[in-house]
């Protein structure tokens, strides 16, 4: 199954003017794509329970026969969810570091990567692969509808986490060209990108918050102004600085997120949700307390299963994603199905009764012009609490009242969310370095 990402590739950089860089793919009918993942399927079960402790246990203690899993249906049907927490306990059982989802032998495997870690411990990706690194590649698609090509140059932060780029650029016939990114190096930022010229650049927030830093000292559109685009995730982008990026620097951006952990989900130029890609990753909306499929359009949990994973797939995985999808035809032609992030289970904090979702917060935080990156944290020991303790981001500026700052958050964060915080303020650039993670920024904290 690797060579379906490999591939990729190979059938689409001899045509640059082609808008899709899998034609056949990117716009297969809806019915072949669902033969296609059946197919794929029925290969995954029986080699999951004969060669995964982790499945074997699971599926033998929910009386699950893979011999009777005989189509997508029965698939639904019988082949129970699991969650990140399961994994957790079958490693912390038994010692094994892959939590038993590993299905060949560890001289079988390329690389061995890891998750983020924003939620907890990162978790190790073992992966297998000939041409090309699973999950770059599964970007390429992606990279080609910014309009990405063959001899482009491309700029892109150092990084070990996810995967190896270097082989997917130069496949892709890009020129790859690393630099620190990391906060504090924004004029190092903007020198290469004066110097070499590139068409995209990969930007976590931490650069986007050191931009903007320096919006007052350099002329950024004009720096940004070779970019066709530039992929941005991590966290969902707040309204006030999306805004400034695309006006103000004439930069688009190209949000991207997860597909349940299997890969990634990019927007197109339609900027209309995010494509799951359908021949990689089957997804199913349940509901989040239930093995109950949600209507088409409504909100439900993501259940991700891996396609074309060979070292240790994800099976029904219950991200913990809260999503719509959309299995209509984008405006730009392609079949596959579309996912827009709502949230995530747990994120809610019921404070004295009341419930209080991240969204909420935001929509406050990001009206004022010292806070309005959107850049905050709930401080909380466990979902239910007393207080809503918030600690929040700002830009210094010379003359900034903290004392009134911290008064008119309180006001238009009780206005909305109906629940006065107590608030903590910390400068935006010192909030980011104290993240644990450096693609994604936690939400809620222990402390």
């Amino acid at each position: 199954m690797d060579a379906t990402r490999s591939s990729t590739l190979e059938s689409g950089v001899d045509d640059p003017n082609r808008r899709f860089l899998q034609p056949d793919i990117e716009t297969m009918p809806r019915e072949q794509l669902r033969a296609l993942q059946e197919e794929r399927v029925l290969e995954l079960v029986p080699a999951a329970y004969e060669n995964s402790p982790f499945y074997r246990e699971l599926w033998s203690a929910a009386g699950v026969d893979p011999g009777r899993v005989r189509s997508l249906d029965d698939f639904f049907e019988l082949v129970p969810t699991f969650t990140k927490d399961d994994v957790r306990a079958y490693r912390d059982r038994t010692g094994d570091p892959f939590g038993g989802l590993l299905q060949v032998p560890t001289s079988r495997l390329t690389s061995i990567m890891t998750t983020s870690g924003t939620t907890g411990m990162p978790e190790l990706l073992p992966e297998i692969w000939e041409t090309l690194p699973p999950l770059p590649a599964c970007s390429a698609r992606d990279l080609w509808e910014i309009g990405v090509r063959p001899g482009d140059r491309v700029l892109v932060p150092a990084g070990v986490m996810r995967g190896f780029y270097d082989t997917f650029y130069q496949q892709m016939g890009l020129v790859p060209i690393y630099l620190d990114a990391w906060i504090g190096h924004a004029s190092e930022v903007v020198a290469a990108l004066r110097r070499f010229r590139p068409t995209y650049m990969q930007l976590l927030m931490p650069t986007l918050l050191d931009l903007e830093r320096v919006a007052d000292t350099y002329d950024l559109r004009e720096a940004l102004s070779s970019l066709k685009g530039a992929a941005f995730a991590g966290q969902p982008l707040g309204a006030a600085l999306a805004a400034k990026v695309r006006n103000e620097w004439g930069l688009e951006l190209f949000t991207y997120t997860s597909a349940g952990d299997t890969g990634t989900a990019w927007e197109c130029r339609e900027h209309n949700g995010y494509h799951l890609w359908e021949d990689l990753v089957l997804a199913e909306t349940l509901e989040t307390d239930s093995l109950r499929a949600v209507a088409a359009g409504e909100i439900g949990e993501l259940v991700a299963t891996d396609l074309d994973n060979r070292a240790a797939p994800l099976i029904r995985y219950r991200s913990g994603d809260l999503v719509r999808l959309d299995a209509g035809i984008c405006g730009c032609g392609r079949t596959h199905a579309r996912q827009w992030i709502i949230g995530r289970l747990g994120d809610e904090t019921i404070v004295k009764g009341r419930p209080v979702v991240v969204s909420e917060l935001w929509q406050a935080i990001e009206t004022l012009e010292a806070t309005h990156d959107g850049m905050f944290q709930i401080i909380r020991e466990s979902r239910v609490v007393d207080r809503l303790r918030l600690r929040v981001g700002y830009q210094p500026a010379e003359g900034l009242d903290l004392d009134g700052l911290r008064v008119q958050l309180h006001g238009v964060i009780t206005a909305q969310v109906g629940v006065e915080p107590e608030i903590e303020l910390v400068p935006v650039d010192d909030l980011v370095a104290r993240n644990s993670s450096v693609a994604k920024f936690a939400r809620v904290v222990k402390a």
